[in-house]
């Protein structure tokens, strides 16, 4: 059993653009644990986020088991490394990454919630990747750390992990989002400006 003490981070007063300005993805975790508590504000943020024709086709998996999460990113690099990993951009750089051992897809992170939708729905995947806004957003303003890992998405559909994790036949694994306590501070990432093509 992992003895890691269970915390609930303290909130603090952010705006909505306080959060939206500061929210980045966070690649060092401290090994502090999420209570449920905490967890289940962050899934209650996430469907609150805007959905097509009333449709709500999410559903989520949380993994916080350790162990479960270092084999689900062997499982994840395994794939990558079979694939090629083939981006187009900085390619030598990732494959050597996911090729060492030691390295984690979820760095270490303590949570990964995984956002999945049943794709009957036409809209279901920008459905799942607004209720991922939603909780990258609270994770924010709760002072938490967050990044998504595509690297996981095969994994996560394979039929053995999808049977492990309860995730129905009938829906994909869209959005995993690892979350935790962030090691130390991230400032947020430049960003171009937005890039109008039409005022009128």
């Amino acid at each position: 059993m992992n003895s890691s003490p269970e915390i609930k981070p303290s909130s603090r007063p952010l705006s909505a653009l306080d959060v939206i300005n500061t929210r980045c993805s966070v690649r060092r975790y401290t090994p502090a644990k999420l209570d449920r508590a905490t967890v289940q504000a962050l899934l209650d943020a996430a469907v609150r986020a805007p959905t097509a024709i009333h449709a709500e086709p999410w559903a989520f998996a949380v993994v916080r088991d350790m162990k479960l999460l270092r084999q689900i990113s062997d499982v994840a690099k395994d794939i990558v490394v079979k694939k090629g990993l083939q981006e187009p951009n900085d390619t030598s750089r990732l494959l050597e990454m996911v090729r060492q051992p030691e390295f984690n897809i979820f760095y270490d992170a303590s949570s990964l919630i995984v956002i999945c939708g049943n794709l009957a729905s036409p809209f279901a995947v920008a459905d799942c990747w607004l209720a991922a806004e939603n909780l990258m957003l609270a994770a924010c303003a709760l002072g938490l750390g967050t990044c998504v890992i595509g690297f996981a998405v095969d994994a996560l559909n394979t039929p053995e992990l999808k049977t492990r994790l309860g995730i129905p036949a009938e829906m994909t694994a869209v959005a995993p989002i690892i979350v935790g306590v962030p090691a130390d501070a991230t400032a947020a990432s430049p960003r171009k400006p937005a890039q109008v093509l039409a005022w009128k």
